[in-house]
Order: structure tokens, then sequence, then C-alpha cells
């Protein structure tokens, strides 16, 4: 399997194709750099519609971390790097409130060249407190939504929305498109990622696989049980190597963007 080579070169045309002043159909590329234009060009593209993309990193047996909740160690240096570039290239990053509280993420981009991402925080009952650094960092838009009345540090937007047990996905996304956001990556945890699985929200599922064995500890997506195989999902997938781990991209939107069209070819 070709090693996807994410170079200068790539990645800046990559940003361009973001900003709109690119296109990916142009250039001389060896085929490392095609794999990554492969990659990340359907998630550069521009797009007037909304677009969702997950990630997870997970161990060879489908573990996302140890019994004890160790899991900073799941991905290799190549497997953070990808997710910092999923990072750059959404408009806002999406993680629960268990996430939050457990994890501490920064959710920036330092792995890559790049804006930061608007932070958004679900978190139904108020749990996060306002000290928390990714509400304090005031160096991305920071978004926390509820279903409370909780007041939040200066600065930090509030979506209030009902809920029935979880705040429904499909609210929560329109909420954020309602904001004008147009990609949004759902980064975790595995909980947050299955409800938007769950809804048909998602367009692309990068499941980034580490070569290590756990043997226990929590799976990764976990979702509501089927009786039988032939209804399971079975979405078109495409198989990169990033180095350190194997990323699995797997489309599950009929209308998912393609790579490689010219910003002005979009309807």
């Amino acid at each position: 399997m070709q090693r996807t080579s994410v170079t200068k070169a790539v990645w800046e045309r990559l940003l361009a194709v973001k900003s709109g002043t690119a296109c990916l159909c142009c250039g001389e590329w060896s085929q490392g750099e095609r794999e990554a234009l492969a990659l990340y060009g359907a998630l550069a593209a521009p797009t007037r519609s909304l677009q969702l993309f997950a990630q997870i990193g997970q161990s060879l047996d489908g573990r996302v971390a140890t019994e004890t909740g160790d899991a900073r160690d799941i991905s290799g240096a190549d497997g953070l790097a990808h997710l910092h570039r999923l990072r750059a290239l959404a408009d806002a990053v999406v993680i629960g409130v268990k996430t939050a509280l457990h994890d501490s993420p920064r959710l920036t981009v330092r792995l890559a060249e790049g804006d930061h991402p608007a932070r958004v925080v679900i978190d139904p009952d108020g749990r996060l407190p306002n000290d928390a650094g990714l509400l304090l960092d005031d160096s991305a838009r920071r978004i926390v939504i509820q279903a409370c009345d909780i007041q939040r540090p200066a600065g930090v937007e509030v979506i209030r929305l009902d809920r029935e047990g979880w705040i429904a996905a499909r609210d929560i996304a329109n909420a954020l498109s309602d904001l004008g956001f147009r990609k949004i990556l759902i980064e975790g945890g595995c909980i947050t990622i299955a409800q938007f699985l769950e809804a048909g929200l998602l367009d692309r599922l990068h499941i980034a696989i580490a070569p290590l064995l756990i043997g226990s500890g929590p799976q990764g997506l976990t979702t509501t049980p089927i009786p039988s195989l032939a209804q399971a999902l079975r979405p078109e997938t495409h198989t990169f190597n990033l180095g350190s781990d194997v990323l699995f991209d797997c489309i599950l939107a009929e209308n998912a963007p393609l790579a490689g069209v010219c910003p002005e070819a979009l309807p």
C-alpha cells in the first residue's frame, strides 16, 4: 500500500482549495501526493451545503482506551497529524462533554498549518466547568450546546436546545448550520459519533487503526444492536497508509462531496 505523502506543496494546495482559490485538477504529483489529495480533497473542497465528517482512532481489536480510560496514545504520530489536518479543514469541531471532562482536549491545530476551528461542546446538563481550558482559550470561537440555563464565560456562545434524553443530533446539526458552519468535524467521543451516525447525518467516517492490541476496554462505535449482518452498514470504503496508522475512509452519504472538483463547477 502506497504511503500517503502530505508534503508542504500538497498541504498548501489543500488550504488554497479550502479558501476557494485553487482546484485539485492540476499539477504534477507523486503517487503518495496523489493519495493525500484523494484523502483530503473532498473535505477541503468548497461546499454550500452542510458537510459532517467524523474521526475515530482505535486499536487492531477495536478498542479506544484501556479499562482505566487511558486513550492518549491510541493513535500514532501520523494518526495524530491526520486528526489535526481534519481540524484545519473544518469550520467547527464537536465533542461531547464526557470527552471534554476526561481528555481536556485543546481542539486546536498544532500539527499542521491552518486556522483553529470553532470549538463546540455538547453539554446538556452544564457539567463542563467554566474554567475549562477550551472555554477560556479565545483563539477560536467557543460554543456550548446545552439544555439548561447555566451561564458561560464572556465570549462563549450558548445554544440552548430541548432534549428527550440526549439532545438530538439533527437539532445540533441544524443549529450549527444556522450559525453559518458548513464543514463540521465530529471528533468524539464514541457515543457522540454514534449518535450522528445513527441519525444518518455523517457524510464520511474516518477510522484510523493503530497497530496495537489492548485486549479489553471500551470499544469504538457502539450503536443500536442489529439482528443480522444483512442490516449492517456497508459503506464505500477507501484505505490509506498514513504511516503509523491505517485509515479507512468510509463514504456514508450518496451525495458526499468528491475530490478533484474545481470551485467553478459547484452548483
